[in-house]
């Protein structure tokens, strides 16, 4: 079957999980999404983040995820996992990286400063990093990698990056984990990352573990 064709970028979320927050978590008891979302660029797929990956004894006991296959989530916007470029990892949290694994050879593009903290003890799971045919390529701040697709340094993590993806319609900006949700990146007036997000003037911001986006209404 041909895929499609796009003359401008386009980005597509994917909701690839539900978890219950564990004790501890800000948002303890609550429910909240996981999101990756796709880049549908002229010159590729390309896919920030990955989601919760396989089940994982530890992950299930604290976390019940329920989980919705990225292969059927890409099959919804007429794509397989074959299509995808390349793979843009906000951060290596479990929850952003855990898909990486089914992409072996497949360039992933991290900050360097969030691959080397993913070592730390119970700052992830190894083995959804460092996996047969992962092929990390770093990066240092800020940058352009394809026409229109960008990211950008923030907060979250010591290497956390936000993509920005210009559109026909305006900027739009994949916020990963810089904010838990919209409102609290509308709230937000102090955070120098968060006010760069907010200078490419977006026409819509989205955020990995929020269903709303920004602006909202």
């Amino acid at each position: 079957m041909p895929r499609p064709a796009y003359s401008s970028p386009a980005v597509h979320p994917l909701h690839l999980a539900d978890v219950v927050y564990p004790e501890g978590h800000p948002r303890y008891g609550e429910t909240g999404p996981v999101f990756a979302f796709l880049v549908a660029h002229p010159d590729g797929s390309v896919l920030v983040d990955t989601g919760i990956g396989p089940p994982h004894e530890l992950i299930d006991r604290l976390y019940k995820p329920v989980r919705y296959p990225l292969e059927e989530a890409l099959a919804g916007i007429g794509l397989a996992p074959a299509d995808v470029r390349l793979i843009i990892n906000t951060h290596l949290h479990f929850d952003h990286c855990g898909g990486n694994q089914f992409f072996p050879g497949r360039p992933i593009l991290v900050q360097r400063r969030e691959h080397e903290s993913s070592g730390a003890p119970g700052y992830t799971l190894p083995d959804w990093v460092d996996f047969p045919g992962a092929n990390y390529q770093l990066l240092d701040g800020d940058g352009d990698l394809l026409p229109g697709l960008r990211v950008v340094a923030t907060r979250h993590t010591p290497g956390h990056q936000s993509v920005v993806v210009d559109t026909d319609n305006g900027a739009i900006v994949i916020a990963g984990q810089a904010t838990e949700t919209a409102a609290e990146f509308e709230a937000e007036q102090e955070d120098s990352s968060i006010l760069k997000l907010k200078s490419f003037r977006p026409v819509r911001v989205l955020f990995s573990h929020d269903f709303a986006t920004w602006p909202q209404g």
